[in-house]
Order: structure tokens, then sequence, then C-alpha cells
């Protein structure tokens, strides 16, 4: 640790971690759920990401599924957290800071979330390291553990949340999203940009309850469009997390996420929302609130309303979750962001298979995917590789 320059005139060289290590290994609290899930609320997730798959929406299509009923989709798990599961990467005061999401690497371990499970999480500040980013000087990548359980106790999954926390000052003098201007769509580019929504929804139908089988390497996913994102749309998004409600998590045991040094503009006043929840939703006030209002995005390094980082990692589960089909499942993916959607961005799902092979202990067959997600100015969003173990013929 050193002490950091805080003037605007001088560079800043490195970050005050003082505060952060001693919540590296400590059992955390936090948010959880107070109500068990409701089929709404899994209805509400998906209209969010735009994952059109009837499983997770239509009673009368699921109820003809291997599942019988309908049934949450992988990225769930992440909606059912306080945080968007990245609170353990937030832990330790850094004064002026602010927060992106880095990437997620996830293990899926069986159990799917239902209507009326309720999830619980554990969660755990794993490591971070502080490294020189021409966004913001020096940066630091933290990682946070979540476990995600049902009220039987089984484990469904593991969330490694990275975040990138920096000195929001220091990103702000360096500019380095500034200068992108935000894309007029054409109505013509429109008209093709529907299209392509159109024919890559019809492949989640094409497939519709049967097993995606005779998988081999080099085969290709169609590709998603999303967007052009508005703040139409990521307001449609945060208000499809459980966390966004009122009232709908109780907050118990230790955490620092609402002492993390936010700025005065991004934090949170956790007695006058005792009077006007509004203040502690996310959208209004508090570190979320420059995902849709550009004056407070540019007070963090941002040029206007940009996306969530869960909810790109949710855009990759899906893709891999609709392409497998009912049959399969996601067992691990690790994936990297590396940009933000902004307001005007159009962005596209690529993915192809990168190998085949078997599971040693089951015989399932597994694939592992790469996934690429692009922006309309070709540059890489986030990638990564993800395993799915897929079904065996009958």
């Amino acid at each position: 640790m050193s002490e950091a320059p805080k003037t605007s005139e001088a560079p800043l060289e490195t970050l005050d971690t003082t505060d952060v290590d001693r919540w590296v290994g400590v059992p955390l609290g936090g948010g959880s759920m107070r109500d068990p899930v409701g089929a709404n609320d899994i209805r509400r997730w998906v209209q969010g990401c735009q994952n059109t798959n009837p499983l997770h929406f239509d009673a009368d299509y699921a109820a003809e599924s291997r599942f019988g009923e309908l049934v949450a989709p992988q990225s769930f798990a992440v909606c059912t957290d306080d945080s968007h599961g990245a609170a353990p990467a937030i832990q330790g005061n850094i004064p002026g800071q602010h927060m992106l999401f880095g990437g997620d690497e996830w293990w899926f371990y069986g159990p799917r979330i239902r209507p009326h499970d309720h999830i619980k999480q554990d969660r755990m500040l794993f490591d971070y390291k502080v490294t020189q980013t021409k966004f913001a000087g020096p940066t630091m990548f933290s990682r946070g553990d979540t476990n995600y359980r049902n009220q039987n106790g089984e484990m469904i999954c593991k969330q490694r949340s990275t975040s990138i926390r920096y000195v929001a000052e220091e990103a702000v003098k360096r500019g380095e999203f500034m200068d992108i201007p935000e894309k007029e769509w054409t109505d013509p580019e429109l008209e093709q940009i529907e299209k392509e929504k159109f024919e890559y929804f019809a492949t989640i139908m094409d497939l519709g309850h049967e097993k995606r089988l005779f998988v081999k390497e080099g085969d290709t996913l169609a590709r998603k469009p999303i967007g052009p994102h508005t703040i139409a749309s990521f307001t449609t998004e945060w208000r499809g997390f459980i966390q966004s409600i009122w009232g709908s998590l109780k907050r118990e045991g230790p955490t620092s996420l609402h002492n993390a040094g936010w700025i005065p503009e991004m934090d949170r006043d956790p007695e006058a929302a005792k009077i006007d929840p509004s203040i502690n939703d996310g959208l209004y006030h508090g570190p979320s609130r420059g995902h849709v209002q550009k004056r407070y995005a540019q007070l963090i390094g941002m040029p206007r309303g940009y996306g969530y980082g869960a909810t790109m990692g949710a855009w990759i589960l899906d893709y891999l979750g609709n392409w497998g089909g009912e049959w399969s499942e996601i067992i691990h993916s690790r994936m990297s962001y590396r940009s933000p959607a902004l307001v005007g961005d159009l962005t596209y799902l690529d993915g192809h298979v990168r190998s085949t092979g078997f599971d040693p202990d089951t015989g399932d067959p597994i694939a592992v995917v790469s996934v690429t997600m692009t922006n309309q100015r070709e540059e890489i969003m986030a990638s990564g590789d993800a395993e799915i173990r897929l079904p065996k013929p009958d």
C-alpha cells in the first residue's frame, strides 16, 4: 500500500488498498431474498434479457418440456442476488472509487431454479490485483465468490465475479470512452436488425423440445443481435433484477459494499430511503444510476448510459443455454468483459464449437463453445469459453 495522490493535476499512480486487505477471505453477509421465486420473477427476467425461449415464460409450452413446468434459465441465479453477484468483489473502502464488471466465471452443479424455490447465497472476497489501465490508470481487478443454494441446501452454482475498481476522477480525466459517438440508425438498418433478431429467435423454436445431438467441432451458433440499446432497454433490464423491487431483500451480516468509497453522487442514503425507497433502489439514486442517466455516467468515465455487466453475462448464458436446448446444461463458463454496451450500440453474439469430448465420469457428451460479443464498430466486448453437457441419443 502507498499513499495515492488525489489532485486533479497529478496522474494517479497507485491505489490505497489498505482497507481491502482486511476483507479478503472473510465470510460476508449482504442481501438475500425475503420471498421464494415467483413465476413472474422468471418471466420478468427473461423479458428484460430479451430471451424469447418460451420454456421460461409460457406455462403451456413448458408443461410439454422435460421439466413439466416453467423453469428459469441458468442465468437467473444472478437475478436472485444482491448487487448482481458483484458484492463480494466490492469490499473495502477505496476513496472516490467506482466499479465496472470485468467478467464472470460460473460453475453449475445440476439443480435448476423453479417457481417456489428460495435461493440463499454465501459470499467471500477471493483475491485482487492492481494494474495500470488506459481507462483509469491504477485499477483494481478483484474477484469475489458467491455460492447459490436452494431451500434444500442443494448447491445450484458458484459465481466468481470480477470487479474493475478505479478512481472515478482519474477515469474522467483520461476520457477513454468519451469520444465514442452515438450511432444514428437508419430505418433500413433497423429493419435489417429486426429481421436478424427474428431469424435468431426462430432457431430456438426450431429445436423446440428436441435434443441437440451430433454436435461436432467447428459447428457455428446462430448469430444473436441485441439492441440497439436504449435507456428504455437498460431500464427494463434493471427492473428484471429482484433486488430492484422495494423491500425484496433482507440485508444482514458483515459487508462493506455500501462503504466502498463511492463518490457522493453515486452513494446511497439508507436513512432517507426509509422515507423514499426510490433513493435506495438503484435506478434513480445509487451506484447504478449512471447506466440510465448521462450526467452521472459522465462522472465515472462513461460518455452516456451504458449496459449492466451482469446482463452481458446473462446474455451469454442464455445464448449458450438456448443453443444447447432443454436437454443440455452449462456446467462451466468463463467470460471476460472488455468494453461496455453504450446507448445506441448494437450487440452481436457469435459462437462456435471449439472442441468436443466426453465426461470421464458419466460418459455424457461435452462441447466446449467459444463465444465472442462484439458491437457495430466490430469491437470485442466480451469473449470466453464454456463447457456444455449435451444429451445422449435415446
